[in-house]
């Protein structure tokens, strides 16, 4: 496994002069098939950055990581409809396709891949990946049907894209983690690697939805990445008590709370191996939070020891 932040040996990256002038856009699961087949074909090493589009600095910050361990960067674009309920926002999802294809083209990507939904789904799915006890919990207990729909189309870009390294950003970590488990349980050959969180100035973790808050309630929002400090930072002087570590995160959430500003929807100190709660609050393990603003919902974590990091290098899941 390649050191977390570097190449795989032997392998000699793209320089800058060498991006394309013109991103090759392909929009058909055969098209997406044939051209990673011939690119392996020619020994070449694809590295794949899975979206939803609607693109920010932190998507493309993926790129980056993307391109330092791999020949050819595809990125897809696909607004999956598995993994939204039917009360959810699959037809307000933002979307800017004009400005993805710009920024794909600005941050280097080689190969982007939008396929349509009926491409993708030719009818409605009779097998989907399951995702264990992990998917049932925090997310998967708010949202209960969301990471059937995340992990089987993941498994299905796999399957099209054949990537030899898969960069997934650190802010959804529960879906990079149920992943993890998905690539490990079925044998993938598929090295994920996990991206540490972009954050805008102020802290808030970007998001695509972030445009959905107009300026009072961002102005709220950014009490989670607040309150993920404090649980941090009482990690850091020392405190390994899961419960306490909670406790300092939540007495930043509770005045907003009380006030009918937010609601907590979870704070739980989670295993960084098996993403399951924990009493102890070791080094690595995850503080995750989720909550809503309005009507509005909003995740983050922050990995104890590390604080809320921004930098762009990347480790290897395993």
């Amino acid at each position: 496994m390649p050191r977390p932040g570097k190449p795989p040996a032997g392998l000699v990256r793209a320089p800058v002069s060498a991006y394309p002038s013109r991103v090759i856009e392909i929009g058909s699961v055969a098209g997406m098939r044939s051209a990673a087949q011939a690119n392996h074909v020619q020994g070449k090493r694809i590295g794949f950055v899975p979206t939803m589009g609607f693109l920010h600095q932190g998507h493309l910050s993926l790129v980056r990581e993307a391109r330092r361990r791999s020949d050819v960067v595809v990125m897809s674009i696909f607004v999956n409809p598995l993994q939204f309920a039917p009360n959810e926002d699959l037809a307000t999802y933002p979307r800017d396709i004009e400005r993805d294809r710009r920024l794909a083209q600005e941050a280097g990507v080689d190969v982007l891949f939008v396929p349509g939904a009926d491409d993708m789904y030719p009818g409605t799915p009779e097998i989907t990946v399951s995702p264990g006890p992990v998917g049932t919990i925090l997310e998967g207990a708010i949202r209960p049907t969301h990471f059937a729909g995340v992990l089987t189309v993941v498994l299905k870009l796999f399957a099209i894209v054949q990537p030899s390294v898969a960069v997934f950003g650190r802010k959804d970590a529960q879906q990079a983690a149920l992943i993890g488990f998905m690539v490990r349980d079925l044998s993938l050959p598929v090295e994920v690697v996990i991206a540490p969180t972009f954050r805008e100035p102020d802290g808030l973790a970007m998001s695509s939805r972030n445009v959905y808050l107009d300026a009072a309630m961002r102005e709220r929002a950014l009490i989670l990445p607040r309150a993920l400090a404090a649980g941090a930072a009482a990690h850091q002087s020392g405190e390994r008590r899961a419960g306490q570590v909670v406790a300092a995160a939540y007495r930043v959430l509770a005045p907003a709370e009380s006030s009918g500003g937010i609601i907590t929807e979870y704070i739980n100190v989670v295993d960084p191996k098996t993403f399951l709660p924990n009493h102890a609050a070791t080094p690595g393990s995850f503080l995750v939070a989720a909550i809503r603003v309005g009507p509005k919902r909003l995740i983050d974590n922050v990995v104890l020891g590390d604080g809320l990091e921004t930098d762009p290098r990347a480790a290897p899941v395993g």
